[in-house]
């Protein structure tokens, strides 16, 4: 089970992307190895919006079509619960300038039991996820 960020959803279909090609290999190991996969709305949200500024907002709409559409992918949504700790989570890292997606994405991940995530992103790395891949 594999939780997907922004930066590796963008990464996968933006060809000018600087981790395009890294996210097309693991992403082909995922589907290879049938990796239940995990992304949440407000990562969906980050990424469309990425996408269409990147490479155009009909681009951007077609990529939402299919992610939202596949059977590969499922998509948490947060209660009003997960969102009060993902605020609490936020007040915790403000010296780290994380993101309120990401501290959403991570009191979802708690909530799920979800260890590791596919991302690019170091903020993933204080909470105690194991980053695939590990890029510095």
């Amino acid at each position: 089970m594999i939780f997907i960020d922004t930066g590796a959803l963008v990464a996968r279909h933006v060809r000018g992307d600087q981790y395009f090609k890294i996210a097309a290999k693991v992403w082909n190991q995922i589907l290879q190895n049938k990796t239940r996969c995990f992304t949440s709305n407000f990562v969906l949200d980050e990424t469309a919006t990425l996408i269409a500024r990147k490479a155009g907002y009909k681009f951007s709409a077609q990529v939402m079509k299919s992610l939202y559409s596949s059977p590969r992918l499922e998509i948490l949504r947060p209660t009003p619960e997960i969102e009060l700790k993902a605020v609490d989570l936020f007040g915790k890292y403000a010296d780290q300038e994380v993101s309120f997606t990401d501290c959403t994405s991570f009191a979802l991940m708690h909530a799920h039991r979800l260890t590791q995530v596919f991302c690019f992103d170091r903020h993933f790395d204080d909470p105690g996820f194991s980053r695939i891949p590990l890029v510095r």
